[in-house]
């Protein structure tokens, strides 16, 4: 169920930026991508994503969907993650730990751009199986890999 709910965040990220490039309603998009997603309707998120250093946690709705595609002017820092210019996305666990009716998975994640250019990313990611059997994220922990420069 994790490597399912891992391609289909992934196809939902590349399907945003596909909706954003070709003028189509992407914020709906959005909505549902993180609706599909998240558990802010269960409960608590706690989401760090990638690309925040002012508002680095993304603890409602409204901030995830800013971080994805921009555009709220409370959060002037975001720059829509999910309507860059992705065309791959691929992840890579390092491991899996089921525990009843949660699990916690932890790897990497890797974005390629329509130009080829692939960017790493550090990831551990906590779901839930919700009183529908489905699969959400309460957990999204992600940064760039550490370097000594």
């Amino acid at each position: 169920m994790v490597r399912s709910a891992q391609q289909s965040w992934a196809d939902g990220i590349l399907r945003i930026g596909k909706a954003y490039r070709n003028k189509e309603d992407y914020h709906s998009l959005a909505d549902t991508f993180i609706n599909l997603h998240y558990g802010y309707n269960e409960g608590i998120v706690l989401f760090k994503p990638t690309l925040a250093s002012v508002e680095q946690f993304r603890d409602t709705f409204e901030k995830a969907h800013s971080y994805f595609v921009s555009g709220n002017p409370d959060f002037p820092e975001d720059q829509g993650f999910a309507i860059r210019h992705w065309v791959k996305v691929k992840f890579d666990n390092t491991g899996i730990i089921n525990m009843g009716h949660r699990a916690v998975a932890m790897g990497n994640y890797y974005f390629t751009d329509d130009a080829g250019n692939e960017v790493k990313v550090e990831y551990t990611f906590g779901y839930f199986l919700t009183e529908n059997n489905e699969i959400k994220i309460n957990l999204h922990h992600s940064s760039i890999p550490y370097s000594k420069t």
